[in-house]
């Protein structure tokens, strides 16, 4: 057989012990916080049926979609004129195209986000669960994207979504999980931006093209990476005259305070009844912020800003939109959300409001990194190596060993007999702080040579006092 030269998929990584703890880190974080305020963990599968994913995400999104290929001979399941796709000259010339060939090769697909599985799971567990329901949710999504910095084709998201409730406290408050989380990870230069679709759509509504309101919201997402200009152009692209663009444009550069923008808003948006419930929700989710803002030293209140131009392409979204992004860093955004009041009506259960927001963990996690942000007790692998010089020294060892373990400690016996130099070189390679020698003298004094790797220095002591001391050391 001839040999394959190892390599990864685009877009898709490894990860050392190392990076595992200090993911595992992010993800400890989070959902301290996220219990906190009251979620509860889910899990749902890592493929869906491809008809529960497609639909939702609008057609960019739909593109994105890794489907997984049926197992199985099914072309030969297929009808004749099916397997005679292949020799059409091109495509939609017999009436085929990829789109028809799908569900012939493809009834499967890696999920896209968290957020459509859990509206599937309400759906399906809806007489076993109590509204409003609140969950949580940390595993891996999958899309099929051009890889890029911080962005991956496989990535972890951590996701928090309450369904059955229409209070808007629940927005108020993931303001405030997004400050408490990401506070708690260390960043402190962070801007969370809030919308609401409510607004957009009224503005398509003054516009006389209210239909228009996903291509006009897709555009307008685009600020930060085509400029002006290139929103301009698109809009223009997608149906709009050069007269809506200028009319759009005082609104795209809204400036000042939120109170300031809203106050703008309400005359720009006052024949529209929709574009007020949008303005009205975004005030109500402002008051709440400011009365749990705490007056004795807690959090401070949260940097969150009214974004116009914030429009999250997602088509599912009807309510509060949400994104937050680091300043500290060039990156992209490392969360958003939003309302949506219907999704689970597309598995057939009407009527059921929810909203949500998700960590992009992989995005943290470049972050703390280039900042330097990870505490040192975030990689906490072996605490403390023993010496193993002969089978002697070794049946003495394992009784300490064990003990060490018993209290907690993180502790391994050098498996084999070997040099001190060797030994020290294993401990130092991989971090260990500790080394206990176990010597000849050591086991007839009883008194063991604890080592600080870091400082070099050595202490003689007892296997009891060497117990209580790495567990202060190790702060427990």
């Amino acid at each position: 057989m001839a040999q394959i030269k190892p390599s990864l998929a685009k877009g898709t990584r490894d990860f050392s012990p190392e990076e595992m703890e200090k993911r595992t880190y992010i993800f400890d974080t989070i959902r301290t916080v996220f219990r906190k305020y009251g979620y509860r963990e889910i899990q749902t599968p890592s493929f869906e049926n491809l008809g529960t994913l497609t639909g939702k995400y609008g057609d960019e999104g739909d593109k994105l979609i890794f489907k997984i290929l049926n197992s199985g001979d099914f072309w030969e399941k297929a009808v004749p004129t099916d397997r005679d796709l292949h020799s059409a000259p091109k495509s939609g010339s017999n009436g085929f195209s990829s789109k028809s060939l799908l569900p012939l090769i493809a009834e499967k697909a890696l999920r896209y986000d968290l957020t459509v599985p859990f509206a599937r799971y309400v759906v399906m567990h809806q007489n076993e669960i109590t509204l409003p329901f609140k969950r949580y949710q940390i595993q891996p999504v999958w899309r099929a994207d051009r890889p890029q910095k911080g962005r991956y084709r496989e990535f972890y998201q951590c996701d928090a979504d309450v369904v059955g409730s229409e209070s808007l406290l629940n927005e108020a408050e993931f303001v405030l999980i997004y400050q408490e989380a990401l506070s708690s990870l260390g960043l402190t230069d962070f801007t969370i931006k809030i919308n609401n679709r409510k607004i957009l759509a009224g503005i398509a509504e003054l516009l006389g093209k209210p239909e228009l309101i996903v291509d006009m919201t897709v555009a307008i997402d685009k600020l930060d990476k085509i400029g002006l200009e290139g929103v301009s152009n698109e809009l223009i692209v997608r149906g709009f005259t050069e007269g809506d663009v200028e009319k759009l444009k005082p609104v795209i550069l809204l400036k000042g305070t939120n109170e300031e923008k809203l106050a703008r808003l309400k005359k720009v948006l006052e024949g529209s009844e929709t574009g007020l419930r949008g303005i009205a929700e975004i005030e109500t989710v402002f008051e709440y912020l400011s009365l749990l803002s705490p007056a004795d030293g807690g959090l401070e209140n949260p940097d969150c800003q009214l974004d116009i131009t914030l429009a999250r392409g997602l088509n599912y979204y009807t309510g509060c939109i949400f994104e937050v992004k680091t300043n500290q860093v060039a990156m992209g955004s490392i969360g958003g959300g939003g309302r949506y009041d219907d999704l689970t009506g597309m598995f057939g259960l009407k009527g059921l409001t929810g909203v949500g927001i998700s960590f992009g963990a992989d995005r943290i996690y470049d972050v703390l990194e280039e900042l330097g942000l990870f505490p040192a007790g975030a990689v906490q692998g072996t605490r403390v190596l023993i010496s193993n010089f002969d089978e002697k020294a070794e049946r003495y060892a394992l009784p300490i060993l064990q003990q060490l373990r018993k209290n907690g400690i993180a502790a391994e016996l050098y498996p084999t007999a070997a040099k001190l130099k060797k030994q020290l070189a294993y401990a130092d390679a991989r971090h260990i702080p500790y080394v206990i020698l176990i010597g000849e003298e050591e086991m007839q004094s009883g008194l063991l040579s604890l080592k600080n790797m870091q400082t070099g220095e050595q202490q003689k002591l007892s296997a009891n006092e060497l117990t209580g001391q790495l567990f202060l050391a190790q702060g427990l």
